[in-house]
């Protein structure tokens, strides 16, 4: 679909304000440079003030038909730009104080990444797909299911929202955006088991530029799972705790404000709902796979910069933008058997200075598509192998001996009691790279408040599982450059 470069931007809403995020090509030995300030106090307020926020995102009401005109993605505006909201903004205050809201949120993250492990797991087993059961729905039952079904795998829920026109004439909705995704997908009349989002429910009907496809289509194919019912393809999505989203297979436009719209985008309407995606219409994959909008887009680039959940501040989602000439780059590359995932090249860790004793073999894809590490935006906290994990915990606390310690909250094991403190000065944890280049984190983005009491957590959990991931409480304030035409990815400070 596209050869020329364009540029899409969408301004995204999230939590605590930024830190200072200082990147070095090399490790430096500056004593400076070992350590970072955390501001406690001005965390702790930020915790309170997520809890007034109110849903400020448009009512069903404010929905109108926009008018666009066809473009290819060659053809698309060179810059154009789309609000994107935080999950807590969508619906409002639903928890009664900061613990409750953090205890939900590493709910979804642990539902997310067993996920994630799963279809992992059933690609690097060789799991025939005829042998595994499908999932019984309202709109669908194993016997529908004419082809081979995989159930349990999932591309995860996400925590970002965009807004996005649908169909033609074209209607708005906020989508969750997601790089563990490959699969489009949105909430469709008639509903026969639907969650509340903000948005009316999309209506195929009155969209002139809905198709379904057929059983035998390519983008048919490329499902994880799909059925045939009188040659019309179906599709399902399955999610780690149970959620699911089941529909109709179908191409449609997609529009992106007043800046142009792509005909075409595969993508799934779902009649039958359930799960984590309350507020949200649906999902935009982002994924490496082929039914994903990067793949459909042909975008050669793509990058983002995340600001903290708990703020109403914004930035950007870019599209074959260049990269930061300040980045410190990596190579992505893809497991050979899943193309979902957004692996990354790194060689170790290090804390205060001091580099773990961390096998580089952790980080690493085996022959048989196990280990390595993802970066990935809709994951919240970084897992770590147990003896990666490990090695940080254990340098972490040698090095804040002077700060009191408290019991563990939910999967963090590492705690502190900050109610006493305004700042703490803790030591720098730090990504290691190829050439000695490196990626420190600012402390807002490792130790993180789990009440607004003054209680503080290493925000990196272990996992038992082959596979790590780089998490977006990890990613916040920095740009990620996901250089698909060069496999490579970027970090770059302050870019938001």
């Amino acid at each position: 679909m596209a050869d020329k470069f364009f540029i899409f931007s969408i301004f995204a809403a999230f939590a605590l304000s930024l830190s200072p995020f200082v990147f070095s090509r090399e490790l430096s030995l500056d004593t400076d440079s070992h350590s970072s300030v955390l501001d406690v106090s001005g965390s702790i307020r930020k915790t309170l003030d997520v809890l007034s926020h109110k849903s400020s995102v448009s009512k069903p009401s404010d929905q109108r038909d926009e008018k666009t005109t066809s473009f290819s993605p060659t053809s698309l505006a060179s810059s154009f730009s789309l609000e994107l909201h935080p999950r807590e903004l969508l619906h409002g205050g639903s928890h009664k104080d900061y613990r409750a809201l953090m205890l939900s949120r590493l709910a979804r993250d642990s539902a997310r990444v067993k996920a994630i492990n799963t279809k992992l797991q059933l690609a690097v087993s060789g799991t025939d797909k005829s042998d595994l059961v499908p999932m019984d729905t309202e709109i669908l039952h194993p016997q529908d299911f004419s082809t081979p079904v995989t159930s349990g795998t999932s591309q995860g829920s996400g925590e970002y929202f965009l807004r996005v026109g649908i169909g033609r004439p074209s209607k708005t909705f906020y989508m969750v955006i997601d790089t563990g995704s490959d699969v489009n997908w949105l909430q469709c009349k008639p509903c026969d088991d639907c969650y509340q989002q903000v948005d009316p429910i999309f209506d195929p009907a009155s969209s002139s530029s809905f198709s379904r496809l057929g059983c035998q289509t390519p983008q048919c194919r490329n499902l994880d799972v799909f059925a045939c019912r009188n040659d019309s393809c179906l599709y399902q999505v399955s999610y780690g705790d149970g959620s699911y989203t089941v529909g109709d297979f179908a191409t449609e436009t997609v529009s992106f404000g007043n800046s142009g719209s792509v005909d075409k985008v595969a993508i799934g309407c779902g009649h039958d709902n359930e799960g984590l995606f309350v507020g949200a219409a649906g999902l935009i994959g982002l994924g490496g796979g082929p039914l994903s909008l990067t793949s459909q887009i042909k975008a050669s680039s793509f990058s983002y910069c995340l600001v903290n959940r708990d703020s109403v501040d914004s930035s950007t989602l870019e599209f074959n933008s260049a990269k930061p000439s300040d980045s410190v780059t990596a190579p992505i590359f893809k497991n050979s058997k899943v193309d979902t995932f957004y692996y990354v090249g790194i060689t170790g860790m290090s804390v205060g200075g001091e580099k773990l004793a961390i096998p580089p073999s952790i980080f690493e894809v085996d022959g048989s598509g196990k280990g390595g590490i993802i970066v990935d935006c809709g994951t919240a906290v970084t897992r770590l192998q147990t003896q990666a994990y490990n090695a940080l915990r254990d340098t972490f606390v040698k090095l804040t001996k002077d700060l009191p310690s408290t019991s563990g909250f939910a999967l963090f094991d590492t705690c502190y009691n900050l109610s006493s403190r305004t700042s703490v000065r803790v030591p720098t944890v730090a990504f290691l790279f190829d050439g000695g280049k490196s990626l420190p984190l600012p402390p807002s983005n490792y130790l993180i408040p789990v009440d607004s009491a003054g209680t503080f957590c290493l925000a990196f959990a272990p996992t038992t599982a082959s596979l790590s991931i780089i998490g977006n409480v990890q990613q916040q304030g920095t740009r990620v450059t996901y250089d698909l035409a060069n496999s490579q990815v970027s970090f770059s400070s302050r870019k938001c």
